[in-house]
This record gives structure tokens, sequence and C-alpha cells, in this order.
């Protein structure tokens, strides 16, 4: 059986991780399981940014023990970013097998960054989409030019909410 094991990248609260497998398992047709222990996050900060580098924090993912693991997704409530780009929402090495990780932020998901009250289930359905967007990138998917795709690329979360969080028939088949 196909296994994707989620780990807490910093403090995640537990529950977001059990709602997230619940999406996940009929979407991939998975197994998911939750790492009790995390990752921690410091090492990728940079103070000048007042953010944390998302591809050192993958690098680090990457190192982790995958035992009986088909994917690793890392979440992470940290504000993320890379150099050429003002923030993320996640990163993922694109390929196969070797490339079976992948890092999820709740950071800009999350209607309070953009100044609205907390909607947990806005939250919910967009950490879905990138958790299944950024998974799909280690399968191999490049960005897909179908806006309701979950490969669509989102530049922002009114991107996001404009996908549904299903492949289209182009990318489903590498699942």
């Amino acid at each position: 059986m196909r296994i994707v094991s989620l780990l807490p990248v910093g403090e995640v609260d537990r529950a977001h991780l059990e709602l997230l497998a619940e999406g996940l398992v009929p979407i991939l047709r998975v197994a998911c399981s939750i790492h009790t222990e995390g990752l921690e996050v410091a090492f990728a900060f940079d103070s000048l940014r007042g953010q944390y580098h998302s591809a050192e924090l993958l690098r680090r993912l990457m190192k982790q023990p995958a035992v009986e693991t088909w994917r690793l997704l890392g979440v992470t409530e940290a504000d993320l970013y890379i150099p050429i780009l003002t923030f993320v929402f996640g990163e993922a090495q694109l390929g196969p097998a070797s490339a079976a990780t992948a890092l999820v932020s709740m950071h800009r998901l999350r209607q309070e960054f953009y100044g609205m009250p907390p909607d947990p289930a806005v939250l919910a359905d967009r950490l879905l989409k990138e958790a299944l967007h950024e998974l799909g990138h280690t399968l191999g998917l490049r960005h897909c030019p179908a806006y309701r795709c979950v490969m669509s690329s989102s530049h922002s979360v009114e991107n996001i909410d404009l996908k549904l969080a299903q492949f289209c028939s182009t990318c489903a088949p590498a699942l």
C-alpha cells in the first residue's frame, strides 16, 4: 500500500494534519500516517526577510528516513520563500521516486493573514489543494494550463480558491 507520511515542520496543530490526511486518502487512494515528532525550522530562518527558506527545509526533509513511505509531506506554519520570489505556498522536487518529498505552508493560506476572520473550512480546503499540488510535482507533474486543475500555478490564494481539489484528465494518469 502507498503511504503518504505527514510530518510537522515546526509547531503544527495535529488537527490540521488529521484533516489533511482525511482529504488526501480518497483523492490519492493512499493511506496516511502522521509523525508525532517534527522537524525544527530555526535553521532555515532568514532574519532579513523574516521568513523561512523553503529549499533548506525541503533538503532537510529529504534526509528523513522513508520507511514504508511512498511520499513525505512536510506541513508548516512558517512563512516560506525562495530567493527569487516574495513567498511560496510550498515546494517540491519535480520528479519520480527519488524526489518523494514535498513541503506546504499554512501561513498565507489563512484568512487572517489577509485581515479577515479565521475560517477553518477555507484553510482546510486551501491546504488540501496545495498539498495535492506539491505531491503532484513529486510525481513529475508540471504546472497545468487548466485553471481548475489542482496542478495549475498559484501565485495568490485567489488562484487556489478557483482550483478544484482534483487533477484534470490530463494530469490524473500520473497518479
